[in-house]
């Protein structure tokens, strides 16, 4: 099926997608510090510039959007058109992701990931759920933690 639209309107229209500050991340920093967590964004000097890091905790959150990182979930499809490139792409984004959580487990930090499907959706647990698993799992000594939406469990 070809693109409904011009390869400058598709241009423009996927350099607009954010990689920081994304609606489900400022949900779960909103609500985080409304719990009195309190965190460092995006820090360069570790694997993968988490969205989230919570050093008293040891602690680092990755919110990650279920098409860019290929989720296991009704949100993913992969796109009909240049379909080569996009599985090249998003199998490298699932490489670098392993490699990345590595590292920071090696460094001694411990990681949560929170699809978008938790978020955002028909099957969503919806930003209380997801904020009060985040919270739970922050309090425990899991070394690796995910969030999914509610058919992905």
């Amino acid at each position: 099926m070809p693109d409904i639209v011009n390869p400058e309107t598709r241009s423009r229209m996927m350099s607009g997608i954010r990689g920081a500050n994304t609606k489900p991340e400022m949900a779960i920093r909103r609500g985080l510090h409304k719990r009195g967590f309190r965190y460092r964004l995006h820090a360069k000097n570790l694997p993968g510039k988490p969205d989230l890091v919570l050093p008293k905790y040891k602690a680092v959150i990755f919110v990650a959007g279920c098409f860019w990182h290929s989720h296991d979930c009704y949100l993913f499809k992969l796109p009909d058109t240049r379909r080569d490139f996009w599985q090249e792409k998003l199998t490298g984004n699932q490489k670098r992701d392993a490699d990345v959580r590595e590292r920071l487990l090696n460094f001694g930090w411990r990681y949560l990931t929170v699809w978008e499907c938790a978020l955002r959706g028909r099957e969503k647990l919806g930003e209380t759920e997801t904020l009060d698993r985040i919270v739970k799992w922050l309090k425990s000594e899991e070394r690796v933690g995910e969030i999914r939406g509610i058919t992905c469990q």
